[in-house]
């Protein structure tokens, strides 16, 4: 047992150093003075932002330093070789490992965004009207998966046609919500018969999801605005086309990759505006991961395209019925319930996946 009590507090004490918990009792110090100053609340939007993140940052710190402790304490004991606290320290120790494993699932979301909300970014591919049918599918398979799990979720963008969707936005919060989410980025394949063929014929269409990291903070992701091309156009309100038509409408293009920006849900051409900064500094963001950039000037466009042989999931109801993930090797033959919202066991499969 004085082995095993040593084995786990150099578990605990390997997974403290992975989380990188020292440099987040740094943030969380710099955070919690910048709470404490009268003026903090001025800018809600930024205090919101922040106070969430130090309330993330505590949360994790206390779980941790707890968990170190326990394992300390427990290892002291054990080399104590005080048989008469054996049963006791027996059952501690098993307590404490089963937490421990629960715990590690932690270690899943140790990257340099997961702790951020997530931007799913939805653009109708190879396949025509049953793309963009498709990419509506998508996007109400995920939006479920958030209301049944009771997280926080916004349509910021939405280009529809008559079919479905050409492109739309939606952004998703909650703990370590890039985290989860981000294996789901890349190209989604849909094999079934067309409800748009007359001969009822087999067809394959694409969509494809963009997950990246909301950043709210220009500071992560800092922008040269002599990169930016900035236009504002007329746009129509929610009531359709022709209502409410303003001069709000705001796309702003990135020079040096080429990523567009479109955004004219909002009521005003500032919020457009702020909403398209948030979501072009979060595809910035996922390209440097992708790209392993440390700098954006040293990014290049993306260029995967939502067809043929880039799929990382298949769909597939006809002439069977089965969703295959291409990187888990996870399958289910219960389609329509994943479609319904019911994805958390293939989100759980992917976390192992190393990417």
């Amino acid at each position: 047992m004085m082995s095993s009590a040593s084995q786990l507090f150099d578990q605990i004490n390997n997974a403290y150093e992975e989380l990188e918990i020292e440099v987040k009792v740094q943030e969380l110090t710099r955070l919690q003075a910048q709470m404490a100053e009268p003026d903090f609340w001025n800018d809600q939007r930024t205090a919101a932002t922040k106070s969430r993140r130090a309330a993330y940052l505590e949360n994790q710190v206390n779980l941790w330093q707890e968990l170190r402790n326990e394992g300390s304490d427990l290892k002291a004991l054990y080399d104590m070789h005080d048989d008469s606290l054996s049963s006791e320290l027996n059952k501690r120790l098993t307590q404490l490992e089963k937490r421990l494993q629960k715990e590690k699932r932690a270690l899943y979301f140790n990257g340099p965004y997961d702790d951020h909300d997530a931007v799913l970014s939805f653009q109708a591919g190879a396949g025509g009207r049953d793309a963009e049918d498709w990419t509506a599918m998508l996007m109400r398979m995920y939006s479920r998966w958030a209301e049944a799990s009771s997280y926080k979720f916004e349509l910021v963008e939405e280009t529809t046609t008559e079919d479905g969707i050409k492109s739309a936005t939606l952004m998703i919060s909650g703990d370590n919500m890039f985290g989860l989410l981000k294996r789901e980025h890349g190209v989604h394949r849909l094999v079934r018969l067309s409800p748009f063929n007359s001969a009822g014929s087999r067809e394959t269409s694409f969509a494809m999801v963009e997950v990246l990291p909301q950043i709210s903070e220009p500071g992560e992701i800092e922008i040269d605005d002599k990169d930016l091309k900035i236009d504002v156009y007329r746009s129509g309100g929610r009531g359709g086309q022709s209502v409410n038509t303003t001069d709000s409408a705001v796309r702003i293009t990135h020079m040096p990759t080429g990523i567009v920006v479109a955004i004219q849900n909002e009521r005003s051409q500032q919020q457009n505006k702020e909403t398209a900064l948030k979501i072009l500094r979060s595809r910035l963001a996922q390209l440097a991961i992708e790209q392993h950039a440390d700098k954006i000037s040293e990014l290049k466009g993306p260029n995967k395209e939502a067809a043929w042989g880039n799929q990382i999931r298949n769909y597939v109801l006809h002439p069977y019925t089965m969703v295959k993930d291409s990187r888990s090797g996870f399958e289910t033959t219960d389609v329509e319930s994943v479609l319904a919202g019911k994805i958390d066991d293939l989100l759980e499969a992917q976390l192992s996946v190393i990417q």
